[in-house]
């Protein structure tokens, strides 16, 4: 009998060791996702901002309530949607860009397709010309804010001698299940006038963006950062690949550093998120800190980033066919927006089914 037991432990000590090793592992995975929203304007003409141009604005005033819940109802269905068939969970941390103001977020986070997901919301009121937005959402059962800034972008027009003003970054730090993170959420300056007239403009993003990670890792040089938003630049432009000093290659990421998942995919793959002229541009990165990377089971770690390009999210026929189908009319004639939301997963490795452990201590204990 004493002899049975051994063989018994024996057996099962090596299926633990070996056979099942990778089904005892379970893992924790979030969706950390970045939006922009393309015009989410409300239907009331603020004196103090320049939203008479919104499409909102545009239309017959008898259509604009039923325009705005459709918008409101169209983006919160891509929100649910975003990372749930890996995950089976809308994104734990959303950036998003493009909205008039904290209202339009209160709606579209009370909207009954995200209702229950209870999603809180950073906001801060930007000086932006069109006074457009960057905001995050996030639920908060899955993450926690300790601490959230804006940093203001001052640009001067070296011709006018004028200040641009554009979209302020904003910082969150907080605890994603437990762990410390902080998430930048970007809107550079577009490219109104040209790529080259304006690229001053990006350049200046860029800049301010590397000292806010560089202040974030002076206090800690180990941080967790993800830098995401609608950049106005692709992956290997100097806003970017120079001021950022973004690597396309995970094993070139050196202490302190940032990693681009997405300059492959447009380099490589001629991936993109929004179109023009016949091309695609790849506008809508995240980029997370050299941490991020390492091999530490126990916290999260990036798995995998991708772009969110869904068939109802393009158009089926015409000139723009596979094209992101941007809202038209304020949303009465369908669409979402002119850009794909883009996304990465996080994943940790948590406690271990001990199921063969408890087991093989029966049987000792037998």
């Amino acid at each position: 009998m004493k002899n049975l037991k051994l063989s018994i432990l024996f057996l099962l000590t090596m299926i633990f060791v070996s056979v099942n090793a990778q089904e005892k592992k379970r893992y924790k995975i979030h969706t950390v996702a970045f939006y922009n929203l393309e015009n989410l304007f409300d239907t009331i003409n603020d004196p103090t901002k320049y939203d008479e141009a919104s499409p909102m604005m545009e239309m017959n005033e008898s259509y604009r309530s039923a325009a705005y819940i459709k918008k409101i109802q169209s983006m919160a269905r891509v929100i649910a949607d975003i990372g749930s068939e890996d995950t089976g969970n809308s994104p734990a941390i959303i950036g998003v860009c493009e909205m008039e103001n904290r209202q339009v977020l209160v709606d579209l986070v009370n909207d009954p397709q995200l209702l229950h997901k209870d999603y809180g919301i950073v906001h801060f009121d930007s000086p932006d010309a069109r006074g457009i937005d960057v905001a995050l959402l996030y639920q908060k059962a899955l993450f926690k804010p300790i601490n959230s800034k804006k940093h203001e972008l001052k640009i001067y027009d070296d011709n006018t001698r004028k200040r641009v003003y554009t979209r302020d970054q904003l910082v969150v730090s907080g605890e994603l299940d437990g762990e410390l993170i902080h998430v930048i959420v970007n809107h550079w300056p577009s490219r109104s006038g040209g790529e080259a007239r304006s690229r001053f403009k990006r350049v200046a993003a860029g800049k301010l963006n590397k000292r806010i990670i560089d202040s974030l890792q002076s206090i800690d040089p180990y941080a967790k950062i993800a830098t995401m938003g609608d950049f106005n630049d692709n992956p290997t432009n100097k806003s970017i690949s120079k001021e950022l000093g973004a690597e396309s290659d995970k094993d070139e990421v050196k202490f302190k550093g940032i990693y681009n998942p997405y300059e492959d995919q447009y380099k490589k793959m001629g991936l993109g998120t929004t179109g023009y002229r016949d091309s695609w541009s790849l506008f809508d990165q995240i980029l997370i800190t050299q941490p991020f990377l390492e091999k530490d089971y126990s916290s999260f770690r990036f798995y995998k980033a991708g772009i969110f390009n869904k068939s109802y999210l393009t158009n089926k026929s015409g000139r723009y066919k596979g094209y992101p189908w941007r809202t038209v009319n304020a949303g009465l004639d369908g669409g979402y927006s002119d850009h794909f939301p883009v996304y990465i997963y996080l994943i940790k490795e948590v406690n271990e089914d001990d199921s063969i452990e408890k087991k093989i201590t029966r049987i000792n204990e037998e």
